[in-house]
């Protein structure tokens, strides 16, 4: 069965050393990379190094409490999911959750199922959000990196799909030549026919409709809204 809660990256914050172990031994072997962070300041480097795509943090920790970890992340990274857990119910620490963006609260002590749930939940959010729609026969998903044509998953090399990547975050989705050459073949000497012949060949896999030509200016594609 499909888990895209397997694909993810979690960062727990959390400063009781017994409660850590408990979730470390609940998440590691759920998510593809799981981060301990002992305080909200070592948290907060983690998340600048590792950009892990789920967090959960205490709010009472030493150094930096977790809603000032929690608004410090969304300041950086709007989109990045926050769980956060604290042994208060008090109506001001409620309030300064959902201040910051905090899409669940557990209080201590919590059903460590239902947090399970939660990132569950989460998880499939994430994944679906990462669904590119490309022209109207192709999706591209950032979680798999799989490119479906008409449902159909294509067989794409590292370097085909590097580029693939390159195109969607790049300025009005198009790439010349030089930037090409730079991304695909960095440490190397190419010529503008090998990048015709590694295009001819990614488009021998996808169709000709995929990535487009503008004449001198590049490849682009073109983008579902």
């Amino acid at each position: 069965m499909y888990d895209p809660l397997a694909k993810m990256s979690l960062l727990y914050v959390e400063d009781e050393r017994n409660l850590a172990e408990q979730m470390r031994c609940l998440l590691q072997n759920r998510v593809r990379h799981f981060a301990h962070a002992a305080d909200g300041e070592e948290g907060l480097r983690l998340f600048k190094e590792a950009h892990p795509d789920l967090v959960v943090t205490d709010i009472t920790m030493p150094r930096l409490d977790g809603l000032t970890l929690s608004r410090k992340i969304h300041d950086r990274s709007p989109e990045t999911p926050i769980v956060v857990l604290s042994a208060y119910s008090d109506k001001e620490k409620l309030l300064g959750a959902i201040d910051v963006g905090i899409v669940k609260y557990f209080i201590k002590p919590f059903d460590p199922e239902d947090l399970l749930e939660t990132l569950h939940q989460l998880a499939h959010r994430l994944a679906r959000g990462r669904n590119i729609r490309i022209h109207p026969r192709y999706r591209y998903n950032r979680l798999e990196r799989i490119l479906f044509r008409d449902l159909t998953p294509l067989s794409l090399s590292h370097r085909e799909l590097d580029f693939l990547e390159a195109l969607i975050d790049a300025p009005e989705h198009l790439l010349d030549t030089a930037s090409i050459k730079a991304l695909l073949w960095p440490q190397e000497e190419v010529t503008d026919d090998a990048v015709r012949v590694f295009l001819n060949r990614l488009r021998s896999k996808t169709g000709k409709e995929l990535i487009l030509n503008r004449s001198g200016k590049g490849y682009y594609l073109v983008l579902e809204p």
